[in-house]
């Protein structure tokens, strides 16, 4: 299978753990790595051309920093064009149908500050629940997200061992190996037309 990945980081260079997550999966067969910020400096997201990628692909990622809560503004615009009502939801709105989304992300605070009694509150996943519902929306399975924690405070031996799952989580999605079933989000159930339009 095909593996899409729309990398969003206003300031990737200075960026430790994406680049370096970036950096794992570079050149992968059958992954396409698209950098929105780099593409599209001016927000003027090409709704066709993204449309098309989606369709070439069955598994799609969102690779981002957390950002309060959420991801850069430019993934937010890219939804909010790209996922249009008629062909990505709503009545015909079934071109997405059967495919894989998850979130790739990386967070300043440790594991412990997201969780309950946390200094954020909540676990990584609770504040991803709009990706979630997005991907029932569309028909589309939702993956339990990748998450390096406390990324600018890791060690080079683990942050080269984050980056090293995550190139095996993709190559393992893309070949087959990890069964995307197996991942779903905790909690997460598949779309009704999910089983029936896999594409």
């Amino acid at each position: 299978m095909n593996v899409l990945v729309l990398f969003a980081h206003p300031r990737s260079r200075t960026s430790v753990v994406q680049r370096a997550m970036l950096q794992a999966i570079a050149g992968l067969e059958r992954v396409t790595i698209v950098d929105l910020y780099a593409e599209y400096p001016s927000l003027d997201i090409d709704v066709g051309r993204e449309q098309q990628r989606l369709l070439e692909h069955e598994f799609i990622v969102l690779q981002h920093p957390f950002y309060w809560y959420s991801s850069p503004a430019i993934l937010k615009e890219w939804q909010d064009l790209v996922l249009e009502n008629g062909w990505a939801y709503g009545p015909g709105g079934t071109r997405l149908a059967g495919r894989f989304l998850m979130s790739a992300v990386s967070t300043g605070g440790s594991e412990t500050a997201y969780r309950e009694g946390g200094r954020n509150r909540f676990d990584v996943s609770e504040f991803l629940r709009p990706f979630d519902q997005t991907a029932h929306l569309c028909s589309m399975a939702y993956l339990a997200p990748f998450v390096v924690h406390a990324g600018r405070r890791l060690s080079p031996e683990a942050l080269a061992a984050a980056a090293a799952a995550y190139r095996e989580l993709i190559t393992g999605l893309r070949d087959g190996a990890i069964d995307p079933l197996a991942r779903l989000a905790e909690g997460y159930t598949l779309p009704p037309r999910f089983a029936g339009e896999r594409r």
